[in-house]
């Protein structure tokens, strides 16, 4: 497929614009650590909430939803919609605690938390762990979807996308800091939707799907269906079942962690009051599920129509590597019928939703390798302008390892499963190790050695010939892995009685987890309310699935379905709506911020 004068203007205006704030903010993303990588602390629920989405928007999300749609049919979307429920147990019951911590990073988290050795190997172990290893392959399955839809929209090998991307991205993560990739986010969302909604109407515009009509029509009834069949009891249990019972709260995956963490912890610390970092994680979660799926599903859906097998794909991409080769190359096989224009709109957009991912990556990932690891522990007496010179250089070194990892990759469903496999069974201790004292570093350092030697048997268990399926393999992990931290939880002590008291008089969590604690210490109750939490979960839960079926159902032209989805809808809107103004009007409880330790 080959741009025209007008596609090569049009995505150029577009990213020099998107770009522009890095520039703006350089010199004051200079000034020390906490301007780099936590934006002062000063930034608004709307712009931190904004950045959440624009980051989980990349060029491999696309890919991967138009993969689930055709294999496995609209349903399959459980398998990232059922993480909702982990979104929205962050916004009322984690987003406050995390702005009140204090902390720069998340892992900071474990020394003011936990005591003694054990936390700081916690903190410098997961500092590399994430930082370089877990975040390098989501990086490189980024570049990854990006030099399939270069190699489709520009003809470009992988090695050229390579340089391309690094090109671009080094610089910008490495000169702008937090407040330079916030205000990026910001514009190239606005682009990024606008041509993902350009993409679903010329979709629906092309001849061979003939509009909503011919594609509800053309399209079989059990690939539209909003849940699977259940005659299909092995794919139910994989796409729905499993995701909304067991998947949700039990892996790590980031932006969609158990208790916050990665870059939602990083927006939520860089919020400028817990009332931001809970409002803005909040219009994450509505635009993230309801907002935007459906444009993707509409792309994919028509591909299975105009490009119904793998064959046909390869016929109309001839010169594309058949190792790059699979559905998810649908996708960007359906962009290639786009008209002159619309097309460089496309470009930007997928460009600037690249760019949005990789920088948010990058900057996270370089907070945590030079604040936990490198001046942990290497240079603890580092100057700030030191620092930030080192964060820069750690930048690109981090764009160097994923890009060598993107070559070993070959789908987006691939690395996907891969990454939950890898975290599957210790997302329950992010969630209780707010709320219950006895939790330690050591249930953490269990839960991460085993989670991860699980994952790999069963990765040589299934290259050996056993044959099974993803969603039991994740039983088995979560299973064993969970056996394994609780054992150790209770046959080793806990954090010691100074560093439980000083993280509760900081964080101040609710419920009954910490009642030995504050009546040893005589500390005050919590300013939280864990029942209003729980009811503002589930009513923003409802709020959310309603609006996205309400969506799907009168896309569908199933009008009654579609009405009563929306009463739903509206009726958990009002309920959420007045949950969050007593939240919103409660007097503050903010923490000091902590010195980065």
């Amino acid at each position: 497929m080959q741009l025209n004068a007008l596609d090569v203007a049009i995505a150029l205006i577009a990213l020099s614009v998107s770009l522009l704030p890095a520039f703006f903010f350089a010199r004051r993303a200079g000034k020390g650590t906490a301007e780099f990588f936590a934006s002062g602390r000063s930034a608004p629920w709307w712009l931190i909430g904004t950045s959440m989405v624009a980051t989980t928007f990349s060029t491999d999300t696309p890919n991967l939803v138009t993969n689930f749609v055709r294999t496995r049919g609209v349903a399959a979307n459980w398998e990232w919609w059922a993480f909702l429920l982990t979104g929205m147990a962050t916004v009322f019951f984690f987003a406050r605690l995390w702005r009140r911590s204090g902390v720069l990073t998340d892992l900071e988290f474990y020394e003011l938390r936990y005591s003694g050795r054990p936390a700081s190997f916690v903190r410098g172990f997961r500092a590399v762990y994430l930082g370089l290893f877990f975040n390098c392959v989501i990086m490189a399955t980024v570049t990854l979807a990006a030099a399939k839809i270069a190699s489709v929209m520009l003809g470009w090998d992988r090695w050229t996308t390579v340089i391309a991307c690094a090109l671009i991205c080094i610089p910008f993560a490495s000169m702008s800091g937090l407040w330079g990739v916030l205000a990026i986010d910001l514009v190239q969302f606005v682009i990024a939707m606008f041509g993902v909604v350009a993409a679903a109407w010329y979709a629906l515009d092309h001849p061979a799907v003939g509009g909503l009509t011919g594609l509800i029509e053309k399209v079989p009834a059990s690939t539209l269906g909003l849940v699977p069949d259940f005659s299909n009891w092995e794919l139910a249990l994989g796409v729905f079942v499993i995701p909304l019972t067991v998947q949700w709260w039990s892996v790590w995956y980031p932006g969609a962690e158990p208790g916050g963490g990665s870059y939602i912890a990083q927006r939520m610390l860089a919020a400028r009051t817990e009332k931001d970092a809970l409002a803005g994680t909040l219009w994450f979660n509505v635009a993230h599920y309801a907002l935007r799926p459906w444009p993707w599903i509409i792309v994919a859906l028509a591909s299975i129509i105009v490009f119904p097998t793998l064959g046909d794909i390869q016929q109309a991409l001839p010169h594309v590597s058949p190792g790059l080769l699979g559905d998810d190359m649908a996708y960007p096989a359906m962009l290639t019928l786009l008209p002159h224009g619309i097309l460089g709109v496309l470009v930007a957009a997928l460009t600037a939703a690249y760019i949005s991912t990789m920088v948010t990556h990058l900057n996270w990932g370089s907070s945590y390798v030079v604040m936990d690891f490198y001046k942990r522990f290497l240079r603890p007496d580092a100057g700030e302008k030191h620092l930030v010179f080192v964060s820069r250089v750690v930048t690109g070194v981090l764009m160097i390892v994923a890009a060598g990892f993107m070559f070993l990759l070959t789908t987006a469903a691939e690395a996907f499963e891969l990454l939950l496999s890898i975290g599957a069974g210790t997302g329950l201790i992010y969630l209780l190790r707010w709320f219950w004292w006895r939790i330690n570093a050591w249930s953490e350092i269990a839960a991460m050695i085993s989670s991860f030697v699980i994952a790999v048997g069963l990765f040589f268990a299934g290259k050996g010939g056993l044959e099974l399926p993803a969603h039991r393999a994740l039983i088995y992990a979560v299973s064993g892995t969970t056996v394994v931290w609780v054992v150790v939880t209770f046959l080793t002590p806990p954090a010691d009685r100074e560093s439980l008291v000083a993280f509760y008089r900081k964080v101040r969590p609710a419920g009954p987890g910490w009642r030995a604690i504050r009546k040893e210490a005589a500390l005050p109750p919590s300013p939280d309310s864990l029942s209003q939490a729980v009811l503002g979960w589930t009513l923003g839960c409802l709020f959310v699935y309603g609006a996205l079926f309400t969506t799907g159902n009168l896309l569908y032209g199933r009008t009654l379905p579609g009405l009563v989805f929306l009463a739903i809808t509206l009726i958990s809107g009002f309920g959420l709506f007045r949950i969050l103004t007593g939240i919103l009007r409660a007097p503050s409880e903010e923490a000091p911020t902590a010195a980065s330790s």
